[in-house]
């Protein structure tokens, strides 16, 4: 029987491993013959931050090996997508990697703990890879915290923030939010109030210290009227941009015109753009 390597010890026991056996094992390998693992839990670049990599790569190259498994034509990514991105906005034709012979599972398990400790995902990409560690290995917190190197506490915090609405989360995800005023909005427990609480928040520019206060003031008075009528909406188009809006996690209206309309999604920078072309499955 194989022995399966030790969780948490992240991408260095793979290389390692992967070194000691025979075969052609680390190799420089086309760049055209990777693809991402699907489950790669960061799915946002920072632009500034992958420019900088791009330029040091021209300069330097790629110094440290991407970690792949063979998957029918192709090698799969487990940990170095960023390197491999920016490997392609580098001209490079090829790029140095360790074939490692995992399972999906391992594989999969390997490139959320790796993330996670390399501590540069946003924060509800952390949470998602959590929840992936808990649903697919059907681990506890405390196990995956244990994997991780991090208190429990600090895994359930994280955790909580998917309870957000999508468009609170989109937020997140693209910087308007800060994380103190997303877990000021947790202790809200309609999605209505967290929705109204955000749109103050934003439009008002509220620090931490304003949203809890105004989180306050909901819990003890209810949302506030808003002043003036609005035209009557069909409740079927509402429930859909509802779903829109928590399925894309930004922005979603529904027009009504005629015997048509439009739907307009919104989005507030390139990066959240590049989020929901790939999401339409537009390269």
């Amino acid at each position: 029987m194989v022995k399966r390597p030790a969780l948490g010890k992240g991408i260095g026991a793979l290389l390692g491993s992967a070194t000691q056996e025979g075969g052609r094992k680390y190799f420089l390998c086309p760049i055209e013959e990777l693809k991402p693992h699907s489950n790669q839990p960061r799915k946002t670049f920072n632009d500034e931050k992958m420019a900088e990599l791009v330029a040091s790569i021209r300069e330097k190259g790629v110094i440290q090996p991407l970690v792949v498994r063979r998957v029918e034509d192709h090698y799969q990514i487990i940990a170095g997508e960023r390197r491999w991105r920016a490997a392609q906005k580098a001209g490079l034709l090829d790029i140095p990697v360790v074939i490692q012979d995992v399972s999906e599972a391992w594989a999969m398990e390997v490139a959320l703990i790796e993330n996670i400790q390399r501590e540069d995902l946003n924060p509800i990409e952390e949470a998602d890879a959590y929840h992936h560690l808990i649903e697919s290995f059907d681990l506890s917190q405390e196990e995956v915290a244990k994997r991780v190197g991090k208190d429990r506490s600090t895994v359930a915090n994280s955790i909580r923030l998917l309870r957000l609405p999508g468009l609170v989360r989109g937020d997140v995800i693209a910087g308007r939010m800060a994380m103190g005023h997303a877990r000021a909005l947790l202790s809200l427990e309609q999605d209505e109030d967290i929705l109204e609480a955000r749109e103050q928040l934003l439009a008002k520019r509220f620090s931490v210290r304003e949203t809890e206060a105004l989180v306050k003031k909901i819990k003890a008075f209810g949302r506030p009227p808003k002043v003036g009528t609005k035209p009557a909406v069909d409740p079927q188009l509402t429930h859909l941009a509802g779903e829109l809006k928590r399925s894309l996690g930004t922005q979603v209206k529904i027009v009504p015109k005629g015997k048509g309309g439009k739907i307009e999604i919104a989005y507030f920078s390139a990066a959240e753009l590049d989020r929901l072309l790939e999401l339409f499955g537009i390269s």
